[in-house]
């Protein structure tokens, strides 16, 4: 939490970015050590340190634009999947995780370490973005808001 770190959804895990606060003007250049955020609408986490310096502490959101500013030496192959919850409780995760994959095939459960520690329930392994963001599209019709849905790379969950 208090070095310039913060989490993305796709973006391979080292990657550098730089985030402008299109408000206050401000920028700070984080590293990608996460995935996230898991809230529709929003982009990046940063980590308590990134969000200090500029000045995102008090509101928690801001308007921002991310710039790639360099990508990791050895980026490993892609696969994406459509993360459809996270869970405290690992049964509640389990549960949810047998549903996904009697109707789509592969679903996993990932620990989210942390305090408190999440059961995040992915669905899929697409080789592309396209394909995640296709299946993502056909578990919302399907399940309706009830089920959110994001994509997420899984190069090292």
């Amino acid at each position: 939490m208090e070095k310039l770190t913060a989490a993305h959804r796709t973006l391979p895990f080292d990657t550098w970015v730089r985030v402008f606060d299109l408000d206050t003007q401000k920028t700070v250049d984080v590293r990608i050590i996460d995935r996230g955020p898991f809230v529709d609408g929003r982009i990046i986490d940063l980590s308590h340190a990134a969000a200090r310096a500029v000045d995102m502490i008090g509101p928690g959101t801001a308007r921002v634009r991310i710039e790639v500013i360099r990508l990791p030496e050895v980026i490993p192959p892609a696969l994406f999947a459509v993360q459809v919850g996270a869970f405290r409780d690992r049964a509640r995760a389990e549960r949810l995780r047998d549903q996904m994959q009697a109707r789509y095939g592969v679903a996993r459960l990932v620990q989210r370490q942390g305090d408190p520690v999440f059961w995040r329930v992915l669905v899929g392994s697409e080789p592309s973005q396209e394909g995640a963001n296709a299946l993502s599209g056909r578990i919302r019709q399907e399940n309706g808001e009830n089920i959110p849905s994001f994509v997420v790379r899984l190069d090292s969950v």
